[in-house]
């Protein structure tokens, strides 16, 4: 299965390492850290235009993970996926 992650990416499900709640999430310092070696390493995708509400982390076919900043927010990815993995 896929799901749909704003604009026009869609990602396959197996693929999600994890949904995250932007606000929630990035007030520790190690999802910072994460985030910002991510960043660095070109493995962020933003995906909006708008507000930034949660971000996706991937693999991709070698393993590596992609970030992916989303409008949507975590609990309507999370219904549109119809499974939990939280």
């Amino acid at each position: 299965m896929y799901l749909h992650l704003g604009q026009d990416v869609v990602v396959r499900e197996k693929d999600i390492i994890g949904i995250f709640d932007i606000d929630t999430a990035s007030v520790s310092k190690i999802t910072k850290e994460y985030f910002t070696a991510c960043e660095r390493s070109g493995q962020v995708v933003n995906v909006t235009d708008d507000l930034p509400k949660t971000f996706v982390v991937c693999r991709d076919k070698k393993n590596e993970p992609t970030v992916y900043i989303s409008q949507i927010s975590s609990a309507t990815l999370k219904k549109r996926q119809g499974r939990n993995l939280f």
